[in-house]
C-alpha cells in the first residue's frame, strides 16, 4: 500500500532500476509509489550513486529521534562546492523532462550528467561511475547523442582517452536538428500530395500540412540564429540592440 513503509524487497527493485538507468517515475510505478517517495528515498540515502538497498533498509528502519537543540552552524561551504544531493535532484527532473520530450531514458541520464557537470565534460569511465551503469550502456547512449547533434566527442589532454562533452550551442544545435527532421517530413508531405494529387482530400491535406511545417520551420530556423547571434553579442561585451 502507498501509505505503508518501503519493505525491503522495494528497495531493492528501487536499486535495481537506478542500475538499469529508469526514471524515478519508471521506479515509482514499479513499485506502487509516487514519484516523490522514490525521490525522497533516494536523496536521503545516498543519491542515485551512492544508494544501496540494505543501508537504506536498515537507516529506514531505525526509530526516529526527538531532535536535540543544537548551536548554530557553522560556515556553509564555499559556494564551488555542491551537495550531491541536490545535484541528483537536478539530474531527475532533467532526465525526467527530457524523457518527457521524447530521449529515451539511458540518453537523457547522459546528457543530464553532462549539462550538471561544471566542466560540461566526462569520460566514458566517468559516466559508468555516476550513472553506475555498464559501459555498453555509455557507448549506446554517446552514439544516439552524437548522432543527433546534441554533444560532441574528443580526446582528454591529459591522456588516451575521449571525453564527451555538452557545447554552449547545445540548444541551438538540437533545435536546428528538429528543423531538419521537420524539414523532412515537409518534403515528404509535398511528395505525398503530388502523387495522390493535389485536388484529392488526400493530397490538399497533405500539401496544406507541407506548407504549413515549410513556414513554421522558417520561422523557427531565423528566430533560433537571431537569438543566437544576440547571446553570442552580450557574452563579447558588445552592445546589442534593445
Amino acid at each position: 500500500m502507498a501509505g505503508d513503509r518501503l519493505t525491503l524487497q522495494d528497495r531493492r527493485r528501487i536499486a535495481e532500476g537506478l542500475r538499469d538507468g529508469s526514471t524515478y517515475a519508471a521506479i515509482g510505478r514499479r513499485i506502487g509509489r509516487p514519484t516523490s517517495t522514490v525521490t525522497r528515498e533516494i536523496t536521503r540515502n545516498g543519491g542515485a550513486r551512492g544508494y544501496h538497498a540494505e543501508a537504506a533498509h536498515r537507516a529506514g528502519a531505525q526509530p526516529a529521534r526527538r531532535p536535540k537543540p543544537t548551536p548554530p552552524a557553522p560556515p556553509g561551504p564555499d559556494p564551488g562546492e555542491r551537495d550531491p544531493r541536490l545535484i541528483d535532484e537536478v539530474d531527475a527532473q532533467s532526465t525526467e523532462l527530457m524523457i518527457q520530450a521524447g530521449l529515451p531514458p539511458m540518453m537523457a541520464r547522459v546528457l543530464a550528467a553532462l549539462f550538471t557537470t561544471d566542466s560540461g565534460s566526462l569520460t566514458s569511465a566517468e559516466l559508468v561511475r555516476r550513472l553506475r551503469v555498464s559501459p555498453a550502456s555509455i557507448s549506446k547512449a554517446v552514439g544516439y547523442l552524437e548522432s543527433q547533434a546534441l554533444i560532441t566527442r574528443g580526446r582528454d589532454p591529459r591522456g588516451r582517452v575521449e571525453r564527451y562533452s555538452v557545447d554552449d550551442d547545445v540548444a541551438f544545435l538540437s533545435i536546428m536538428a528538429s528543423a531538419r527532421v521537420q524539414t523532412r517530413i515537409a518534403e515528404a508531405c509535398a511528395s505525398g500530395a503530388e502523387k495522390l494529387g493535389p485536388t484529392t482530400p488526400a493530397g490538399a491535406r497533405l500539401e496544406t500540412m507541407s506548407r504549413f511545417l515549410h513556414h513554421v520551420i522558417d520561422d523557427l530556423v531565423h528566430s533560433v540564429q537571431h537569438w543566437r547571434q544576440v547571446y553570442a553579442t552580450r557574452e563579447n561585451g558588445e552592445d546589442t540592440p534593445a
